[in-house]
């Protein structure tokens, strides 16, 4: 079963935008930090991520104009099965896109495009800061 735990945002101020949904909604805040394809700060109600991205270029996020765009990026899932789930996204019309990181790792996302071009990830360790988020010391299924 797939579980929405994640949605990332394009933004222009990451600090701003953090400030901004801390006090408007609450969310809880991590600090910044940077992967290989953006600049990023978690937030979080407990049970979803809101990820706030600074892509640095076209690496990850498809985008031509990474500097430039502002908006809803993706989404991404939970799953219990990361093979299983592949097979049935692309027996149904999805595109493997990106691997983000190793799959042992933490932060790791597979990332595919919908029959529509629309971005989405999964993971089986769940995002940060939300419900079911597994570590390194979790077992695997």
């Amino acid at each position: 079963m797939a579980r929405i735990r994640h949605i990332a945002l394009v933004v222009k101020d990451l600090e701003a935008t953090a400030d901004f949904y801390e006090k408007a909604l609450g969310l809880t805040r991590s600090k910044m930090s940077e992967g290989p394809t953006a600049k990023r700060i978690y937030m979080s109600d407990g049970e979803v991520n809101l990820a706030l991205l600074q892509y640095k270029g076209e690496t990850g996020s498809g985008l031509k104009d990474a500097q430039n765009f502002v908006g809803i990026h993706h989404f991404g899932f939970q799953v219990d099965d990361l093979p299983k789930q592949q097979k049935q996204i692309e027996d149904a019309g999805g595109q493997f896109f990106f691997d983000l990181g190793d799959e042992d790792d933490d932060d790791f996302e597979r990332k595919f495009r919908d029959p529509n071009g629309i971005i989405f990830d999964i993971n089986y360790k769940g995002w940060a800061m939300t419900t079911g988020k597994k570590t390194a010391k979790d077992p695997v299924k």
